[in-house]
Formats: structure tokens, C-alpha cells, sequence
């Protein structure tokens, strides 16, 4: 990618543009006013996404705030992401694919075993990813919460079920989060291989920090 670059229809000023390869984790400062957008560059890749206060570690992202404010559990555009403390840390801008999941919830090497046999035990997995990243901040098993999965396809049945089903995405469909505080994004790029949230095949992502101006 071209440092700087301009994004078509991504105003401001382009200062971090980067591919984050399939399976990997990824960490970054997004500052107040700064958005990051978040591109499936091949498409149906699942990006799981947590978001911590740069200002106090212990303020991070509640889900239950999050779903009970809007009375959805799914994200679109507009939506507030709210803290264990109800402020409000990122908002979902524009985005090219009609819903983010809330509820299906990080892959481990636990549940993949559960769900899909033993002998999936030592892949790795989204927590794994979160483990990693986190621990460049000092953070551990416990500093995880319920996380957000971007361009991941968990519908609800009307008997209350889930399903992890086929991505609604698209090659260069993108999500764009505006900051409104500063805050330390922690994103595990989804190696799951057992079922269709990643097509069977994880894929890069593309993350772009833009700042107003």
C-alpha cells in the first residue's frame, strides 16, 4: 500500500494503512475523530474486534451495553459501541455490508474441539490471537470480553437458535469506525477453517486509519 494515499470516498488524512495477513492478530492507537476502516479485501472473512480506553485500561467494550442500548444485536451504521462504563468509545460509520454480528462470540481451541472434533485442538484460533495482541499491553484471559465480529453472518432463528453461516460480504467491502475517545483496537484476522464464517479459507484484511483534516 502507498503510505498517505487517499482512500476514494474516506475523508481525511490517511496516516496507517496496512494488510493484516489471514489468521494474524493486529493492534492499533485510534486517536478521537480518527476512523478506521476495515476492508475484506477477498471477501466472507470474519475480523473479531475488541476495543480498550487508552486512558484506563479497565474501560473497555460491553456487548450487553452495547445490544440493550439499541435493541439490536446485530451493528449497522449509526451505531454507538459502548463501554463497561455506557460511554460511547467508537461509532459504526458508513458500511457496504448490512450487519455486523454482536453474539457469535471469538473461536478457541476449546469450542473448536467441542464443535468439531479433538483433532482440531491445536489450531489456532481467535482467541489465541486476542492473547497475543493483548499481551503487548500487559492484558491476559481475564481482560477478555464479548467481542464483535465484523462481516460475520450469525443469524437468529425464531426458536432463539444461531447459525454460523455463509459471510454476507464481498471482495473491497469495508466498515468504517469513527473513534470518540482514544482507544486501543485488538483484532484477531479469523483462522477458523471448520465452519463458513471465513469461506474455509481465511483471507487478509486491510485496516486504514484516517485522520480528520
Amino acid at each position: 500500500m502507498i503510505p498517505n494515499a487517499p482512500v476514494p470516498d474516506l475523508p481525511g488524512t490517511i496516516v496507517h494503512d496496512e494488510v493484516v495477513a489471514a489468521r494474524a492478530p493486529w493492534h492499533h492507537l485510534v486517536k478521537a475523530g480518527e476512523t478506521l476502516r476495515i476492508v475484506d479485501l477477498e471477501g466472507n472473512q470474519a475480523v473479531d474486534f475488541l476495543i480498550y480506553a487508552a486512558s484506563d485500561d479497565a474501560e473497555r467494550y460491553s456487548a450487553q451495553d452495547t445490544i440493550a442500548a439499541q435493541g439490536n444485536v446485530y451493528l449497522t451504521s449509526g451505531t454507538p459501541l459502548l463501554s463497561n462504563e455506557g460511554r460511547v468509545m467508537m461509532t459504526v460509520g458508513s458500511t457496504s455490508v448490512v450487519r455486523h454480528d454482536t453474539i457469535g462470540g471469538a473461536c478457541s481451541c476449546e469450542s473448536n474441539t467441542l464443535r468439531y472434533g479433538h483433532h482440531t485442538k491445536s489450531q489456532h484460533a481467535c482467541v489465541d490471537n486476542f492473547l497475543l495482541a493483548n499481551a503487548d499491553f500487559g492484558r491476559t484471559k481475564r481482560d477478555m470480553v464479548s467481542n464483535i465480529n465484523f462481516f460475520m453472518n450469525v443469524p437468529v432463528e425464531a426458536d432463539g437458535s444461531l447459525g454460523i453461516v455463509d459471510g454476507i460480504s464481498a471482495p473491497g467491502l469495508h466498515v468504517d469506525l469513527i473513534a470518540d475517545m482514544d482507544v486501543v483496537v485488538v483484532v484477531s484476522n479469523c483462522p477458523q477453517i471448520n465452519n463458513p464464517c471465513n469461506g474455509f479459507n481465511p483471507t487478509p484484511v486491510r485496516m486504514i486509519v484516517a485522520a480528520p483534516g
